[in-house]
């Protein structure tokens, strides 16, 4: 009976799906966006609320009057069509009505981390040729501290108050403080926007250099909104969703935002996620859906219950990284029905998304994919005899590869160099071209699934890593810690720590000769240098790196000795530990509230 119920249950899903998957697509020169879809939600239900943010409620029709008197004051400052105005904000109203106003316009919203400082904030800037900065009051002081390095004028730096704390530095200006002069109405240049013009960069962490800028165009934009909103969750105008994840990601803003706006569900913003505020907003505010990252999801499971996590109204949550060992609890303790995970990349061509609700899966993908062989010792993608591909058999994890095509494209980065990294060729027939993907994935039985095959993630590979939900690049982390005084050559890697997501930052540092390593200078370098969630974690202390026939630094030994102090000989070790800004040096006790989870990690 349980087998019938999974078949009928399935092909309702399919029903769903099928739609969907099958839509065409809008060419590159029809008239088509997603600021044109918001607009037809808008006319629908003018009335309804849109947004809940810190006791403020906004409808659609007042946030989209917000959004148009923004634009014009943009493009009464010189903004046109095609220029990128780069946002670094939290996650507030103003961010939100920033990005909805350069859609109106046609331009690009340069989506910039907002925690990132120093020549990796200034870096994102300028390679997208950024013609303006909206840059939020609670993070201007690192905008401050790289105004001399941006190429553009002081005045092209438009501050977007917050709390109002402080005052606008000279010779900028409060770009939200005379909009009522601006008008309300809809821009007639939204119209002409088309399905192949660029919509958002969203940068990413890559193998070499600084982060890139992925292009995320308009025809992307609205296939993730139709089936992430109608095969994923199933929004309707009805459904609250909970949003705390940084909209400058993709599943915050083009999973998540996406998804109301295809919808017309409402959103309950959060500036950033908290495990003890979680149920009971959810609860006070009738949150139906959740976006989210493992990470938080795991965070949520070994909080200790509360009386407002029972009888919740969530019941539909969407995202990516919901590993399986937290799956089964996550849904059991808090009566989750659907779990749709998904997987995608900001600067790729492929998606896979859970519609069937098949437990412990990303899902299918509609595109053709294939898996082959990985040498994650070497780093290196395995061939056989004759220089071909070798592609895995169903159950072992393999490197991801997605055809790219006419409805899969490639939009790839702003650096061309860097977009035909990503590409491998003739793979199954002369001139074919294949987005390599970077991860590991494994193809899994899930039962019945009308014959479409069901994935899991496993992994990244190389020279990248996830922590803090945020991908770090080693090679980037790398050359800024080389250029610390106390620094010879730094060996930047992933570590897994016990009880959490991801991996952590581990470095091998061997020092300048006579440096005796001084944690406090180097601790101050970091946070001044790094993001928060680049900071490497461990530090070891190496008198000599070991390196490749090819000169390339190795990492396959490290990464299995990691931070474990019975594996590391004579070897210093220091770590940061949570909520502190010093490194330390790890003892036997802290190594053992690593490794039981009371770390705090």
């Amino acid at each position: 009976m349980s087998n019938i119920k999974e078949i009928f249950r399935v092909l309702g899903d399919v029903a769903r799906a099928l739609p969907v998957v099958m839509a065409k697509l809008p060419e590159a020169d029809d008239a088509a966006s997603i600021a044109l879809v918001f607009e037809d939600t808008v006319a629908r239900q003018p009335n309804n609320n849109m947004i809940v943010f810190e006791g403020r409620k906004i409808t659609w029709g007042e946030f989209n009057e917000l959004a148009n008197t923004l634009a014009h004051a943009l493009m009464d400052r010189g903004v046109k069509r095609g220029n990128c105005v780069a946002v670094i904000m939290e996650n507030r109203i103003e961010m939100l009505a920033s990005i909805i106003a350069l859609q109106k316009i046609g331009a690009i919203a340069g989506m910039v981390n907002p925690g990132l400082v120093g020549a990796q904030l200034a870096h994102c800037i300028n390679v997208t040729k950024s013609v303006k900065c909206l840059a939020g009051e609670e993070i201007f002081n690192s905008v401050e501290d790289v105004r001399a390095d941006l190429e553009m004028a002081d005045a092209d730096i438009l501050w977007v108050a917050d709390k109002r704390e402080g005052a606008v530095p000279e010779p900028m200006e409060d770009i939200m403080a005379n909009l009522d002069s601006y008008s309300r109405a809809n821009l007639e240049d939204t119209k002409t926007i088309l399905a192949g013009d660029t919509g958002f960069y969203i940068f990413t962490s890559g193998t070499t250099g600084m982060p890139k800028a992925a292009k995320v165009g308009q025809r992307r934009l609205l296939a993730a909104g139709s089936s992430f909103s109608k095969a994923g969750v199933r929004a309707k105008p009805s459904d609250r969703i909970y949003l705390c994840l940084p909209l400058f990601h993709g599943t915050g803003f083009i999973c998540g935002v996406n998804s109301a706006i295809f919808s017309g569900a409402s959103m309950f913003l959060r500036r950033k996620f908290s495990a003890s505020a979680f149920w009971p907003e959810v609860k006070e505010h009738n949150c139906t859906i959740f976006f989210y990252v493992g990470e938080l999801c795991r965070y949520l499971v070994t909080q200790p219950p509360c009386p407002e996590e029972k009888n919740n109204p969530l019941d539909r949550v969407f995202g990516n990284g919901l590993r399986p060992d937290v799956w089964d609890e996550f849904k059991q303790r808090f009566g989750i029905d659907r779990v749709c995970e998904f997987y995608g990349s900001s600067e790729g061509n492929v998606s896979f998304i859970n519609a069937f609700n098949k437990d412990k899966t990303i899902g299918y993908c509609p595109g053709t994919i294939i898996l082959v062989e990985y040498d994650i010792e070497n780093d290196v993608i395995v061939t056989d005899q004759n220089g071909k591909l070798i592609q895995v058999e169903p159950g072992k994890p393999g490197l991801l590869l997605a055809e790219i095509d006419d409805r899969y494209r490639f939009d790839g980065y702003t650096d061309s160099a860097a977009s035909e990294s990503k590409i491998v060729r003739n793979v199954l027939t002369e001139g074919d071209a294949w987005f390599n993907t970077g991860d590991l994935i494994n193809q899994i039985d899930v039962g019945f699934s009308m014959g479409k095959p069901h994935y899991q993630f496993v992994d990244r590979i190389g020279d990248t890593f996830r922590w803090r939900s945020e991908n770090v690049s080693t090679n980037e982390v790398g050359e800024i810690l080389n250029a610390n005084s106390q620094v010879e050559i730094a060996n930047v890697y992933g570590v897994d720590v016990p009880a959490t997501e991801g991996k952590a930052g581990m470095v091998s540092l061997s020092l300048t000769e006579g440096t005796v390593f001084d944690p406090v200078e180097f601790s101050t370098y970091v946070s001044a240098n790094l993001p928060h969630f680049a900071h490497p974690v461990f530090v070891r202390i190496q008198p000599n790196l070991s390196t490749t026939g090819t000169f390339k630094l190795v990492k396959g030994e490290l990464r299995k000795q990691a931070f474990h102090i019975d594996r590391i000989g004579d070897d210093e070790i220091y770590v940061l530990l949570p909520r502190t800004n010093e490194y330390k040096v790890l003892d036997a006790a802290t190594y053992a509230s690593i490794q039981d989870g009371s770390a705090g990690y």
